[in-house]
């Protein structure tokens, strides 16, 4: 194949679907035709909020960065033809919302036996990130109360793995109804509309007034982040997952969190993790049934449809929870 359809960030808010060149595999490289790409958060903000390494218009298939396929063409002994991958490019060699993508061999997982879907093992992409931070901070979460800013995917799987570790009761929040029904299904005990005072009302109720042991902001708007610190007790923990949504600096309580004595992390680039360690676990977790992501891609659209798809995501219309490409 010499041509291909591939999604082009074209400006602000606006994606196109277009034909262009498959670019050949160079050594290490494995030439990958994209059987399903899902819609991050992150890619939301390169998209509508111009948080892009790349002026538009970008190279294809950016910035897709979740994706699952089937390997044409390896330079690569660890690969052969016709292994199914998952594919896990640093973001700038995002290429997943295209027909084909040309893709390092290190950023290539090959996929376990599945009995379910294979589109599912595609959100061992997001759970594996979700993972790298837990493991990377050592979260002790047993017997407490942990608070989930944020339900879309990576929030589900915080829930989840929170639960996992033995957190006596999970508190989530969002926005959207459709995201909020789900979180029980993952482990959140308190779903509650980010709504008002909703929110802190409800932290303080099931805290006995002292806020949560530990907080996972898994939105990255300023909104949440300025109310972050105001839900955590004193000598609380905060994982700050989720990418916020400007450039520019966000407003942060800092007097309130010198005052409680808190301990903030960050965290990214499970990509550049030796063996890609956390997304093999996410794989395993999916393919041997210790969790279920049937339920979380309500919608899929064809790489015609990529503007529609990412508005889609963006405004959350139709209760969209996660939103994924096919190539039909």
């Amino acid at each position: 194949m010499e041509k291909m359809r591939a999604a082009l960030f074209v400006g602000p808010g606006q994606m196109a679907c277009e034909e262009t060149d498959v670019r050949p595999p160079k050594q290490g490289e494995l030439l990958v035709k994209t059987l399903r790409a899902s819609i991050c958060g992150s890619d939301l903000h390169v998209i509508f909020m111009g948080l892009s390494m790349f002026p538009p218009p970008a190279p294809p298939g950016f910035p897709g960065h979740e994706g699952i396929g089937e390997v044409v063409e390896s330079l690569d002994g660890r690969f052969a033809a016709g292994d199914l991958v998952l594919t896990c490019p640093w973001p700038t060699e995002a290429g997943c919302f295209a027909e084909y993508q040309t893709i390092a061999a290190d950023f290539c997982l090959k996929l376990p036996a599945y009995g379910g879907p294979v589109e599912d093992l595609m959100m061992a992409q997001q759970l594996g990130s979700v993972l790298f931070a837990f493991r990377r901070n050592k979260l002790d979460l047993h017997g407490k109360t942990v608070m989930v800013m944020g339900q879309g995917s990576a929030g589900q799987f915080f829930g989840f793995l929170a639960k996992r570790a033995g957190a006596a009761k999970v508190i989530a929040s969002d926005k959207s109804e459709a995201r909020l029904a789900l979180s029980p299904a993952f482990g959140v005990d308190v779903a509650v509309m980010a709504k008002g005072d909703n929110v802190a009302q409800a932290v303080m109720d099931h805290t006995d007034g002292k806020g949560v042991d530990m907080l996972i902001e898994a939105v990255g708007s300023r909104e949440a982040l300025l109310q972050s610190v105001d839900l955590v007790r004193v000598g609380g923990e905060m994982l700050m997952f989720g990418l916020p949504d400007t450039n520019e600096p966000v407003p942060f309580n800092f007097h309130d969190f010198f005052r409680k004595k808190l301990l903030a992390y960050s965290d990214y680039g499970a990509q550049h993790e030796p063996d890609l360690v956390s997304f093999g676990q996410g794989l395993r977790l999916i393919a041997n049934g210790e969790i279920d992501v049937s339920a979380m891609v309500s919608h899929t659209l064809p790489i015609e449809q990529i503007d529609e798809a990412v508005h889609l995501a963006h405004e959350r219309t139709g209760n969209a929870l996660k939103v994924s490409i096919d190539f039909p």
